[in-house]
């Protein structure tokens, strides 16, 4: 009795209440962010606050439903994941499929909402990986069995991200697919040896692209450019330092006026450092540090070695996107078009986001 209690315990709180109050803070945040510039372009400063209600409720219901589910059926959708993702990111690159914005096409239409490929593709390589290396438990050492076929699938799914152009996120991708093979048992040398050869590549990539080359221009002293590629993180620096100890108030942030674009998607943070201060960024540092630490626990008590690769990829997934997003935005990192997870305005990122915790706490109940 004691072993079947063990095995179906009740699922992990303390990963299910960060994300709840991270989520609530994201639509006060989106809305503080995004009410003038709503008006502006929409006529409704409940625009984008309404449409990010309606991700939150349907993630949520996706989280619910995923935490339902026994995590032992996502290794048996393994390739039927990989396989639609990979034709939707292929979709992308047909003329009149793609719906471009900001020079890159990355967004699918359907009616009046957009998804993103690439955030559904992270998920699938999530659960292939896992799957893959959990089947192969020792052959992972071997550099034909452990590192060549992951690496080429992850390597696909990263070139036809590169096509969109979506550099940012297939360099990301690619670093956590390491960090994924280095846990799973792969050799140290083998995961060097990749790294030293395609790192040519990578700077041949950014030094072709002259919009690439100028946001790392940019990242060394922005104040080279201060009304072009400078001009985002300027303002964002100016949003922190205004912000102080205790911040501006709820809804007084002057940067959201116009200065910094597209406050309530990638630079959400800045406008909640401006109008929270120190104290409130710390709390949502807190609640991302709570979220991960738990995470990491789940994997480490998973019953079988295919969810403990699963809690760990989706894990490190999310913990990489709020150190690149939080990078970004404080001008530790050179700017990328990234979300933070259950904050930002986006329905995509929210949605997988919250499937990905949905199958966290389905591992957490079962350990």
């Amino acid at each position: 009795m004691s072993g079947r209690k063990t095995a179906n315990s009740g699922f992990d709180y303390m990963i299910f209440v960060p994300v709840v109050l991270l989520m609530g803070l994201g639509l006060v945040a989106v809305y503080s962010a995004s009410s003038q510039l709503a008006l502006d372009r929409m006529g409704d400063g409940y625009f984008y606050l309404k449409r990010q209600a309606l991700f939150c409720l349907l993630g949520f219901a996706v989280m619910i439903t995923a935490k339902s589910i026994p995590y032992t059926l996502y290794s048996k959708l393994a390739y039927p994941l990989l396989v639609i993702s990979a034709l939707l990111l292929i979709a992308l690159l047909v003329p009149g499929l793609g719906h471009k914005a900001g020079g890159a096409c990355r967004w699918l239409r359907f009616g009046g909402f957009s998804f993103q490929p690439s955030e559904l593709a992270k998920l699938s390589l999530a659960v292939y990986l896992a799957y893959s290396m959990a089947k192969k438990g020792s052959d992972m050492e071997s550099f034909s069995k452990g590192l060549v076929p992951h690496f080429f699938v992850a390597g696909v799914f990263m070139a036809l991200m590169v096509l969109q152009p979506d550099f940012g996120t297939a360099v990301i991708i690619g670093f956590w697919v390491l960090v994924l093979l280095f846990v799973g048992g792969v050799r140290f040398r083998h995961l060097f040896s990749v790294c030293v050869l395609f790192s040519p590549l990578v700077l041949w990539l950014i030094w072709r692209s002259g919009y690439r080359s100028g946001r790392w221009a940019t990242f060394i002293n922005p104040w080279d450019d201060p009304r072009g590629l400078g001009f985002q993180i300027i303002h964002s620096f100016l949003a922190f330092g205004s912000g102080g100890i205790f911040g501006a108030g709820l809804g007084n942030s002057k940067q959201k006026l116009f200065f910094l674009p597209e406050p309530h998607t990638d630079f959400v943070l800045s406008i909640a450092a401006e109008e929270i201060g120190f104290v409130g960024i710390v709390c949502i540092v807190f609640l991302f540090a709570l979220l991960i630490v738990r995470g990491i626990k789940v994997a480490l008590n998973a019953g079988d070695l295919y969810s403990t690769y699963l809690a760990f990829g989706l894990t490190c997934l999310i913990g990489l996107q709020v150190l690149v997003n939080m990078g970004v935005v404080m001008g530790l990192l050179p700017t990328k078009g990234l979300t933070l997870p259950f904050i930002s305005y986006g329905g995509s990122s929210m949605i997988i986001n919250l499937l990905s915790v949905g199958m966290l706490l389905s591992i957490s109940s079962r350990r």
